[in-house]
């Protein structure tokens, strides 16, 4: 019977236990980008980090996009669709953690599209401000600050979220930002990654 409350008890944020307990397993970025693809398909309601079963509305778009990503190397972190409305401009952009190899062919986007990368190396604590969210003309979200758990706190949050394990590797992964300068624009990031990510595996 104790197994069984874990099928439906959630946590304080409405996160499915169950869901959560096989993150506990999850060493390694495929791993971690599997569980990570099976959420964006509405077949699990946990994520660490993020602090609700689900995504919002606006990441169902390009969710199947994201899936295909992270079952190709790029454990994502964060994203959004590019938007253009009055008042609202978005840059489509994906952030995540990947290996030296990925990173590379990542960057490789900036050389050869209109695609911009950048890429923070292991432990690396940069902060830098980039708009890709305007609201009536107020700049509300940036890129540029790298991400992994570099400190105690953040390994700690990592591990609890997730578990030691794939709390040190990030420490130890290159974490990436990927944006479309054109705001407004969808249907060339997503794709465009998932190219890199594929012919730098094929080609390593």
């Amino acid at each position: 019977m104790a197994e069984d409350r874990y099928t439906t008890e959630r946590d304080s944020f409405g996160r499915l236990l169950a869901d959560r307990e096989v993150w506990r397993q999850a060493g390694t970025i495929p791993a971690a980008g599997e569980l990570t693809a099976r959420w964006l398909e509405g077949r699990s309601e946990y994520q660490p980090g993020t602090f609700t079963p689900g995504f919002d509305a606006e990441t169902k778009v390009i969710a199947g996009g994201l899936a295909e990503l992270n079952r190709n190397s790029l454990f994502t972190r964060e994203s959004q669709p590019g938007v253009l409305a009055e008042g609202h401009a978005q840059r489509a952009y994906v952030t995540g953690f990947c290996s030296a190899e990925s990173a590379s062919a990542l960057l490789d986007l900036s050389t050869r599209t209109g695609l911009v990368t950048v890429a923070h190396a292991p432990g690396e604590t940069s902060q830098a401000s980039i708009p890709v969210t305007l609201w009536e003309d107020a700049v509300v979200t940036v890129l540029g600050s790298s991400e992994g758990p570099v400190s105690g706190e953040q390994l700690r949050d990592w591990t609890e979220e997730a578990n030691e394990t794939l709390a040190l590797l990030l420490a130890e992964s290159w974490y990436v930002e990927v944006f479309d300068p054109v705001w407004g624009r969808n249907g060339v990031l997503l794709p465009a990654v998932l190219e890199a990510l594929t012919v730098g595996e094929s080609g390593s």
